[in-house]
């Protein structure tokens, strides 16, 4: 079957790349679109893109519909267009609008997936609690929102990734001080949870069956790493309890997910909330239809111990995979170092007490870094308490 796939962005992040070599091991036609010029690609793109194009500025769209008028007209029918990128989801589902292919997500299913507001009815259809919330609009309808809910809330904006220009607002100097500097987009209120975040990730095909299936944890919640500057470690599985699988998977049906990755966020509740629920019990907290971010595939790869990105190319091409998932699972952790802080471990010696579990050592880029941290390991354990001791040792501060 002769296939044409273009990939937006394969440059960002750099391992993307591994998504077009196993597309083109699969015979796929990969057609590249980045906004990096060709010579500055690594060498794993250009080996595996059959042709790379070049624009300056990705956002104009018109741009982009000649960039594919011209790949069309020389390769001919675009079965894919796609970017596995949270920043360019909106662009990738004009773009197959404007070539009449409805291969995943088209411009008028986009608000369930990119508005936290929209994306609530979602996850309640799949009998998965929400947190209250309230659109911002006036100081008085957010008093009277915290009324109702009470303090802290969390606000953050209705179309937005990651935990850039969120805000912990803990009193009503707080409130004010939110109405007066936030910036100029629709925000979302919602009450604040005590807990920590866990998610769903995986691959489903086109009718939505989940075809493989990961769980992350996140002791410590992106958004309070980033307005805190703490260290950040999380760890995935891909083996999870039986009614956990059972729950992301309705969630994936509920919001039609066909031939994507996702990662599906929820909160796990470890204080009892009013009105909502009891310590353990599991809230909705948002969808990403795209493979979780920087290089958590290759995390996942470790889980699994084989490829994600094989498992991505033979659904795009086959709608299931050959890959053995049942091989021998691990816990894949992620423990990321700071360069403001000072570590009493150094690198080497880090390597030398763990070298055997270690899978990778590299330094997130400069985008990535102020969150992430710069410098980062991941390994795999058999059991948790072995992972968390690699984390207390590299993270281990004077």
């Amino acid at each position: 079957m002769y296939m044409n796939f273009v990939f937006i962005s394969p440059n960002f992040p750099s391992m993307y790349s591994h998504f077009v070599r196993s597309l083109r091991n699969k015979g796929v036609t990969v057609l590249g679109i980045g906004d990096e010029p060709y010579e500055v690609l690594n060498q794993e793109l250009k080996e595996n893109l059959t042709e790379y194009c070049y624009v300056s500025n990705m956002a104009n769209l018109d741009w982009m519909k000649n960039t594919l008028d011209y790949l069309r007209n020389k390769y001919g029918h675009i079965d894919y267009v796609e970017s596995n990128n949270e920043f360019w989801l909106e662009k990738d589902a004009e773009l197959r609008a404007y070539l009449g292919i409805n291969t995943s997500t088209l411009p008028e299913e986009m608000e369930k997936i990119k508005y936290k507001s929209k994306m609530k009815a979602y996850f309640e259809k799949a009998g998965v609690k929400v947190a209250r919330y309230h659109l911002v609009s006036s100081l008085e309808e957010s008093e009277k929102f915290i009324d109702l809910v009470g303090y802290p809330v969390f606000a953050k904006p209705d179309n937005g990734v990651g935990a850039n220009a969120t805000y912990r607002i803990n009193n009503h100097d707080d409130l004010v001080y939110f109405h007066n500097t936030h910036p100029d987009t629709q925000y979302i209120m919602e009450e604040f949870l005590e807990g920590y975040i866990t998610s769903f990730d995986g691959i489903c095909d086109s009718k939505s069956k989940v075809i493989v299936a990961f769980n992350e944890t996140f002791p410590t919640p992106i958004a309070e790493v980033v307005n805190n500057d703490m260290d950040v470690y999380y760890y995935a599985k891909a083996d999870m309890p039986a009614k956990f699988r059972k729950m992301g998977e309705k969630v994936v049906a509920s919001f039609g997910i066909r031939k994507r990755c996702f990662h599906i966020e929820f909160f796990v509740l470890t204080k009892d909330r009013p009105g909502l629920g009891k310590s353990g019990d599991i809230i909705a907290l948002e969808v990403n239809m795209r493979s979780p971010g920087g290089y958590t595939p290759d995390l996942l790869a470790t889980a699994l111990d084989a490829s994600y990105y094989d498992i991505y190319a033979d659904v795009i091409v086959n709608d299931s995979t050959t890959v053995d998932l049942n091989r021998d699972h691990y816990i894949a952790i992620s423990v990321a170092r700071k360069d403001r802080f000072h570590y009493v471990h150094s690198t080497q010696e880090v390597f030398d007490k763990y070298q055997d579990l270690i899978r990778l050592h590299d330094y997130y880029p400069d985008g990535i870094a102020k969150a992430m941290g710069k410098e980062f390991f991941f390994a795999r354990f058999k059991n948790l308490d072995d992972a968390l001791e690699f984390q207390k040792f590299v993270q281990e501060k004077y």
